[in-house]
């Protein structure tokens, strides 16, 4: 143990963590969405990310870009980062319907017991992983210079950068339009009826597998762009990505209260920031490893979560 690696890095592990949890956090509302709907943990969600931070690596390279491409003009810049977004939104907003469509779809119409559900979701996250590496053939890809990170302010001794703001502050603004049109708006207050009762929201004339569906859409919205985040921040991305990082982001889920979106961003926040201070007292080979411990810890004394609030009884 090295308590003065946290000591004298303790604000740019920080800022480096809020950075790593925001994309955490987007990842980790497809979790939190999905099972406060329909009680299920969609295991498949990590390859819906995965397919995102592809996607956008294509469509870069449509513009002749790699990752030895010289760093783009500021118009440049823009116009790169909002194909990219799109890129992936689309891609791992298909791959998110397609998932609920093909895999827990006809499972729901049999009234298939809980078991089936989660082996068909990890059933779900194998194929799509393997198939990954088979049409990758299991190269690690690297990502284009889109964005350099270059110091934007000091905070006493720790530097922000322009990358790290951007995640954090793309990660809130994303959150805060999600939980507004979660309680705000028509469909929204459908998704609601349709967590806390099913079979009553369909008395009151709410498609259910139309709001299943949107579900599943808005996890994979914001699950493509955690893909581009996480692209532009780790400048890599390859067939088995969102294993580890789906592992991170189903624990920030269960951490801030799995079913409630504000838990997911506090949670996401959270392990980021408590990742980083363990790499910085055990070593950066214990990162992850700090994800599995937390999980544990969450399950054996707050298995609700901090916040614990579940998104049937979401309020405006």
């Amino acid at each position: 143990m090295d308590f003065s690696g946290l000591i004298n890095d303790f604000g740019p592990l920080t800022v480096t963590g809020l950075a790593q949890g925001a994309i955490i956090a987007l990842f980790a509302l497809g979790y939190t969405l999905v099972y406060g709907v329909l009680r299920l943990i969609n295991f498949a969600h990590s390859e819906v990310f995965l397919w995102g931070t592809y996607a956008c690596l294509i469509v870069w390279g449509w513009f002749g870009l790699d990752q030895n491409s010289a760093a783009p003009s500021v118009g440049g810049m823009l116009l790169y980062m909002l194909v990219g977004l799109v890129a992936a939104i689309i891609a791992s907003g298909l791959t998110a319907l397609a998932v609920e469509l093909v895999a827990y779809r006809p499972l729901r119409r049999r009234n298939a017991p809980p078991l089936a559900f989660l082996i068909t979701a990890i059933g779900a996250s194998l194929f799509i992983s393997e198939l990954t590496g088979v049409l990758t053939h299991r190269n690690q890809r690297g990502v284009p210079p889109i964005i350099q990170a270059k110091p934007l302010f000091t905070i006493g001794d720790t530097t922000v950068t322009n990358l790290q703001l951007l995640i954090i502050v793309l990660a809130l603004v994303m959150m805060f339009a999600l939980d507004r049109f979660i309680n705000g708006s028509r469909l929204g207050r459908g998704i609601r009826a349709v967590a806390q009762n099913p079979d009553s929201a369909a008395l009151m004339g709410v498609n259910k597998s139309r709001v299943i569906a949107l579900v599943f859409l808005l996890g994979g919205l914001m699950a493509g762009i955690a893909a581009v985040m996480y692209d532009l921040k780790i400048g890599v991305t390859r067939y088995d990505a969102g294993f580890l990082l789906g592992i991170d982001a189903f624990t920030a889920a269960v951490l801030g209260g799995i079913g409630n979106l504000r838990g997911a961003l506090l949670g996401g926040l959270l392990l980021g920031v408590l990742q980083n201070y363990a790499a910085g007292v055990f070593g950066t080979q214990w990162l992850h490893a700090a994800s599995f411990v937390l999980l544990v810890v969450i399950l054996l004394f707050r298995p609700t979560g901090l916040l614990g609030e579940s998104l049937g009884r979401a309020r405006a």
